[in-house]
């Protein structure tokens, strides 16, 4: 007998605003507080868990198959911090990181062979300096959000959130002893920041709707209650980062908005603390600074010298108050990031022609751009704190290649592969192919599609998974995934629609999708599904559409549009009571997003737009809907667990989900945003998504 779904009671509530009146029946799912909200959401996981049941054994090989693919005994690539080389392991059976190092005072050990060493086993002379592991320790979630070594490599500060609220508590470890001192913050945020003289600590804290807009100073050995206040954003758009330069000089604040930002400094000797600000701020001006040990660096947006705009952003160095050019704007390629170092700086950049990143190294009066070996790849963040150093560190991956760490030596120009990520289970990347095609949307533009398959499917149109986030500049790039391997051996095809709204082609395909052009990011996703299934690289019955948060958004909306076009689903965390939210100004994020999505309380044409794309607002019964699993999470500050509820609770309500089509929804009672944070849940989360999407295609399992 099928199992049977919960119904969620009807609640009418009415929400008006510029003369339009919304019932909203489930508008009750919001309080936490609620009894009868948690035992709905319980009996959602208990509906879920029988809906999959006969997909355990399925499930199960899949998670098996994960484990097989991954090194569990393995240790990361180490970088160097003054005489350290600081590095992370993990043990098989353990959830979480230990984060060691090892002495290198003389400054004689190459990077790849301490890597091979760590891998090799645990050398006689690591030290841990955080094992993770206990941290979580009975617990169902545990992040680390603060991660500092002090500059006399003395002290450690760390930051744990244990619910997935983002609410950290901060404290500081000597690393000689082994052991924490009384210090203890509570409720601080990302971001952090050690003195010069390694006895003052700089953090964030949050306000009441979690908007990051303090910094302050903590003494080390004194109370909370003694800390100062060092800056403060009043203004509720902008949100505020701390970081501490290469140079260990600056302490540098930055406070930002959607559309424009402004950074001050601290001298990180200076026992007063006095903030001075680098550039004042000015609508629609964005910049960020980076001091390169005697002027700062600054990346912007601002228009040029003879007054022509600069979307795609430029690099000068700011001398006393004169502007000297360091990089000229271009108009097809987006200047991304600047690393400045003694000897050289490194900028990150990205094609708006075909959405590569490239790495670009000033060398004095020279540049030249590092040379990449595949012709679709993405590059990472490499770990590079020391100031005076011969090689940059970055990262390399593609669909098919596992994330590897490369040392490039700026005066050779010669690049070392320092580790790469070890993959089992019998994976031999010349088995898969990996290829960039473009679909054409509905006002012309050409959106690029990367692709993932078996090099012996491309004749025989089999299902597929399509990827989509597009929102705030974020760029979807093609990474290799040990997870997603199993789908692709089990004959789909795995794909990435870089849709409008994300930084893939500059910063004018992020304008392209956002405020009143967000529509454009669900038409380009949609063109990108025709595509696949008009090129043959998928069936026509085939497809399912996946994503994350804005990405979720993006999920609801497509399957409102054009249910047609796709057999199944996934919406992690999906923000798709758009309205609703972005109305609500007591929400974390409501203020600041009103530049991203546009301000629906006050301004009746932005309210108008939103309502004709909301997923909540837009449910209607369709003759065949897609089967949907949902994920939500009790505690998450950035999209309210009852988004997805009350979702799920309507499309159900207009005859959505089916024996054959289910809709499920899963939310985790004690996590947030990521869902749950040890590795080895994380891969049964995915193993059991991943049985869900198979189950839709017998014979593909």
């Amino acid at each position: 007998m099928p199992a049977i779904p919960p119904v969620a009671p009807r609640r009418p509530h009415e929400l008006t605003a510029h003369d339009h009146t919304r019932r909203d029946d489930w508008y009750w799912l919001r309080d936490r507080d609620d009894p009868d909200v948690i035992a709905y959401l319980e009996a959602e996981n208990r509906y879920a868990d029988e809906v999959l049941a006969p997909a355990r054994e399925l499930e199960d090989r899949l998670y098996a198959d994960i484990l097989s693919r991954v090194r569990e005994t393995d240790a990361g690539p180490p970088s160097r911090h003054g005489p350290w080389w600081y590095y992370s392991r993990t043990e098989e059976g353990l959830q979480y990181p230990v984060m060691c190092r090892r002495p290198d005072a003389g400054r004689s050990m190459r990077a790849a062979d301490v890597a091979a060493e760590a891998r090799a086993g645990r050398p006689a002379d690591e030290e841990v300096v955080l094992d993770e592991n206990l941290l979580g320790a009975g617990r169902d979630y545990l992040a680390v959000g603060v991660f500092d070594v002090s500059p006399d490599q003395r002290l450690l500060a760390y930051a744990v959130d244990v619910d997935g609220s983002e609410e950290y508590t901060l404290r500081f470890r000597d690393l000689a002893a082994g052991a924490d001192l009384p210090d203890v913050i509570e409720r601080v945020y990302y971001g952090s920041a050690c003195g010069a003289s390694g006895e003052s600590f700089f953090y964030v804290k949050p306000d009441d709707a979690m908007r990051p807009w303090q910094v302050w100073c903590h003494k080390l050995g004194a109370g909370p209650a003694d800390d100062r206040l060092v800056f403060q954003e009043d203004d509720e758009h902008f949100f505020v980062g701390l970081a501490l330069s290469r140079s260990r000089s600056r302490i540098v604040i930055h406070s930002s908005s959607k559309t424009s930002s402004e950074a001050h400094w601290v001298d990180a000797a200076d026992p007063d603390c006095r903030v001075e600000v680098i550039i004042r701020r000015q609508p629609g001006i964005e910049y960020d600074a980076e001091h390169d040990g005697q002027d700062w660096l600054i990346r912007t947006n601002r228009p040029g010298p003879d007054g022509s705009p600069a979307a795609n952003f430029a690099l000068y160095r700011l001398v006393g108050g004169d502007w000297e050019e360091v990089v000229a704007h271009r108009r097809d390629v987006k200047l991304e990031g600047v690393d400045a170092f003694a000897g050289f700086v490194a900028v990150a950049e990205r094609s708006a022609r075909d959405g590569l990143e490239r790495l670009r190294i000033i060398d004095g009066p020279d540049q030249h751009v590092i040379e990449q070996p595949e012709p679709v790849y993405s590059l990472l963040a490499g770990q590079n704190p020391d100031w005076d150093q011969p090689t940059y560190r970055f990262g390399y991956t593609s669909l098919v290649t596992p994330p590897t760490s490369v040392d490039y030596r700026v005066a050779t120009r010669a690049r070392e592969r320092v580790w790469t990520q070890l993959v089992g289970g019998g994976y031999d990347p010349s088995r898969y192919r990996t290829e960039r095609i473009w679909a054409k949307a509905a006002d012309g533009a050409r959106v690029p599609v990367s692709i993932l398959c078996r090099n012996d499917q491309r004749d025989v149109s089999p299902p597929g998974v399509l990827y989509g986030y597009g929102a705030y500049e974020m760029s979807s790039d093609p990474t290799f995934s040990v997870s997603t391997i199993n789908l692709v051996e089990r004959g789909m095809v795995f794909a990435i629609a870089h849709v409008r709204g994300g930084g893939e082609l500059g910063r004018a395909w992020y304008e392209a999708g956002r405020m009143a052009n967000k529509p454009n990011t669900f038409g380009d996703f949609i063109a990108a599904a025709e595509e696949l299934v008009s090129g043959g690289w998928v069936r026509p019955d085939g497809l399912v559409a996946r994503g994350a948060s804005a990405g979720g958004l993006l999920v609801g909306a497509v399957v409102n549009t054009r249910p047609d076009l796709f057999r199944a689903a996934v919406a992690e965390v999906p923000f798709v009571d758009v309205v609703t939210t972005m109305s609500d100004v007591t929400l974390p994020l409501t203020v600041t997003e009103w530049e991203e999505w546009g301000d629906p309380l006050h301004d009746p044409e932005a309210y108008r737009t939103m309502l004709a794309y909301s997923p909540y607002d837009n449910v209607r019964a369709a003759p065949c809907s897609p089967a949907l699993f949902v994920t939500a999470g009790l505690y998450d500050p950035n999209v309210g667990f009852w988004e997805p509820a009350k979702w799920v609770a309507k499309l159900r309500a207009v005859g959505a989900g089916s024996p054959d089509r289910p809709v499920v929804l899963r939310t985790e009672m004690g996590a947030g945003h990521l869902g749950l944070s040890g590795r080895y849940d994380a891969w049964r989360d995915e193993a059991r998504i991943q049985a869900f999407i198979l189950t839709q295609f017998p014979g593909q399992d």
